[in-house]
């Protein structure tokens, strides 16, 4: 009886526990939002949210923000709120909830006045797609991963280009696309640099001619046309070859793959002691140091340009 007893005390006890429990969870002080007990209004949402956006708590602001649209879709703040959640989305690195929150607004309001906002925030959340923790304080080289976000950021920001081009926000969006454009070319560089590694010689020049084709006045020209030297020279093209060093050789004269009397070096991006034994007999698979590559970005391009001294004239 005794135990019996002591059972269903404990029993009593633990179901009183859950149901604590599950009525603290139900019912949310408002003071966890910022909001003072029983101000529900809308303008009080919107207030709080507003000394959160300028204080950066994002997480707040963002659940002011919901609860504002929750209780008061129709309300008189219920748009802006919209659109400022999704820059609190973004603030908060949460860049998939910002592009679906933008994709909605534009979906409810496609004649806002603000509708374009919803667009520029669509592109500068793919922009910094995959920058995390590690990215945002130690400097990689983003034209080596994957080119999914750039390419995505690029349409969003296409799109806005197209629809809006009067926009304020047009002028941003402009020079980030062709910050894109130049990391969506030297992508390509490092997949052809990739095959000659493997000794994939005609997949590096197609590599080469589909940069000189899709990407002509980026940085990544320089490279893509001594890429295309080298796969054919390596293929036993020579008038392809020809061509290609041709048009190298009067635009880029100063591009590192050439030696100092003018002459193409086709031993240039195997580093200075070429290929080993293992990486012929292995193909690759388990050379311990890379080919060193055609990067030439820190003539070309400005953005690598340590000495940040301006192109001499034959480079422009």
């Amino acid at each position: 009886m005794i135990e019996r007893g002591a059972m269903q005390t404990w029993k009593m006890l633990w179901l009183a526990l859950v149901s604590a429990i599950l009525v603290a969870c139900a019912n949310t002080d408002d003071s966890e939002v910022g909001l003072p007990t029983g101000a529900r209004t809308e303008q009080a949402y919107y207030e709080m949210a507003q000394r959160q956006l300028r204080t950066s708590q994002w997480d707040l602001a963002i659940r002011n923000l919901r609860a504002l649209e929750d209780n008061f879709p129709f309300g008189n703040y219920a748009e802006q709120a919209q659109l400022e959640l999704i820059y609190a989305y973004y603030r908060n690195y949460e860049n998939d909830a910002a592009i679906a929150a933008a994709d909605r607004f534009i979906r409810l309001h496609p004649q806002h006045r603000n509708v374009d906002y919803a667009y520029y925030m669509k592109g500068l959340s793919s922009f910094t797609e995959g920058t995390g923790l590690f990215e945002r304080f130690m400097p990689t080289d983003l034209t080596s991963r994957d080119p999914g976000s750039a390419r995505e950021s690029f349409a969003y920001f296409s799109q806005l280009m197209a629809r809006y081009p009067e926009s304020r926000y047009a002028p941003d969006a402009q020079k980030r696309m062709i910050h894109l454009r130049n990391l969506l070319a030297r992508y390509e560089v490092h997949v052809a640099n990739y095959y000659f590694k493997r000794g994939a010689y005609l997949a590096a020049a197609n590599r080469g001619r589909y940069i000189v084709e899709n990407f002509q006045q980026t940085p990544a020209i320089p490279d893509a046309l001594a890429v295309m030297v080298q796969g054919y020279h390596l293929m036993e093209m020579p008038e392809l070859e020809a061509n290609a060093l041709d048009v190298l050789r009067n635009n880029y004269p100063k591009h590192p793959a050439f030696n100092e009397d003018g002459t193409f070096n086709y031993d240039f991006y195997k580093g200075p002691s070429g290929r080993s034994l293992v990486h012929r007999v292995t193909l690759g698979l388990f050379e311990k140091s890379d080919p060193r590559g055609f990067d030439s970005r820190e003539l070309y391009n400005p953005e690598y340009n340590r000495d940040e001294t301006p192109l001499p004239p034959e480079l422009l």
